[in-house]
């Protein structure tokens, strides 16, 4: 999704545009250090038109980044539309240790391509307004704990980042969002 700043694109440079965000996305999470020439020809498009939307790899993983953030944190108004809200809660932890796992690439493309933080500011929003969301949703029901803040639970949740892709990721994360689970149930007044 282009910036708001960003002026219009023609139809035929948005199709380029998002024909590159997918082939960056399908190079990137196999190989992070995927040529730029790879990634050019997945999708079609000369190196000029490559270059003009994405003058280096830096913009190009960050903008990878913001479009797969943003459609992880869009999951959490729609899990609430047909769950439970304290359902809806652990599924989207489940969505999110899932597309961790799947996009271990793309992540160890971001360490490299980033300076330390600028991911902060890129993701931190949409991430946040899920996970308010989702937590609002689950103190007004009464299932967790009063008070939760957005950073304590993605604190709390940060263990994800340290599982192995290539492992048991599967048992260790559920393991992790349970206790996590388990925690912000403590104390829940209750419906």
């Amino acid at each position: 999704m282009p910036n708001e700043q960003e002026p219009a694109l023609r139809s035929d440079a948005r199709r380029n545009r998002a024909r590159i965000l997918d082939a960056a996305l399908t190079e990137l999470t196999r190989d992070a250090r995927a040529p730029l020439s790879a990634v050019a020809r997945r999708a079609g498009v000369g190196q000029a038109t490559f270059y003009r939307n994405f003058p280096s790899r830096e913009c190009l993983v960050l903008e990878v980044y913001r479009h797969e953030v943003g459609q992880v944190a869009a999951v959490a108004e729609q899990l609430l539309r047909t769950r439970a809200p304290d359902a809806a809660l652990r599924e989207w932890m489940d969505r999110l240790a899932r597309h961790a796992m799947a996009k271990a690439g793309l992540a160890e493309a971001i360490r490299k391509a980033s300076a330390p933080g600028s991911l902060a500011a890129v993701g931190r929003a949409p991430v946040t307004a899920a996970v308010a969301l989702l937590l609002d949703a689950n103190t007004r029901a009464g299932t967790i704990r009063p008070g939760v803040t957005p950073d304590d639970f993605l604190l709390a949740i940060a263990g994800l980042w340290q599982l192995d892709p290539h492992g048991d990721w599967q048992t260790r994360a559920a393991r992790l969002l349970d206790l996590v689970m388990d925690g912000l149930r403590t104390g829940a007044p209750g419906p």
